[in-house]
């Protein structure tokens, strides 16, 4: 599932994720795959590739599965009330150390961050996550350094962001560093997103 050029971001979609740390990103990366000269792939996966129950009830068809999407070069990883069951599940947090590995960027939206927390690919970096939820972030590693002032935090292979319609700031943002500013401005006028 990757472009000519190899660019290709991924979604993981799960049940109780929050529409918005989905919907957000995904409306921002095939926005920009409109606008952009790197005509990035973008694509949705769950687990197995059925469909999921986000958190306020939207049913959605993910594009495939795990299997289907790999590789990628970024990975979006969404949060909402179903990430209590990924930061708890030993198979999920292996995935996500085996994605570390062949994936050159990890993003996540909201308690996404709590996922990249519980699986350690948060110790000793600065970090964001929903303003509900830092000192859960927190707990999972103390030695994380917690960020609860900014919409997301660019820690080069790991960027973080708050909650909600903060992933939407930080969708922008990688659009700004994989491509240009003049991109992401465009993209962001074609989204009327004042931000």
């Amino acid at each position: 599932m990757t472009t000519g050029n190899g660019l290709s971001v991924g979604i993981f979609v799960f049940d109780g994720a929050e529409e918005l740390n989905v919907a957000g990103p995904y409306e921002v990366f095939t926005t920009w795959r409109e606008r952009s000269a790197l005509k990035p792939r973008v694509s949705t996966f769950s687990w197995d590739g059925r469909g999921v129950r986000l958190a306020q009830g939207l049913h959605m068809v993910p594009d495939g599965s795990a299997d289907d999407v790999d590789p990628v070069q970024v990975l979006v990883h969404p949060g909402g009330p179903g990430i209590q069951r990924l930061v708890g599940d030993p198979t999920h947090l292996a995935w996500l150390h085996a994605m570390r590995a062949r994936t050159p960027l990890l993003a996540s939206v909201c308690t996404g961050s709590l996922a990249f927390a519980a699986a350690g690919l948060l110790a000793g970096r600065p970090a964001t996550t929903h303003w509900d939820h830092v000192d859960e972030l927190a707990r999972l590693d103390p030695s994380i350094l917690v960020d609860t002032e900014t919409r997301f935090v660019d820690d080069g292979d790991v960027v973080t962001s708050a909650g909600v319609s903060a992933g939407i700031d930080m969708a922008l943002h990688l659009v700004e560093r994989l491509e240009s500013a003049e991109v992401a401005e465009e993209v962001r006028r074609a989204l009327q997103y004042e931000g």
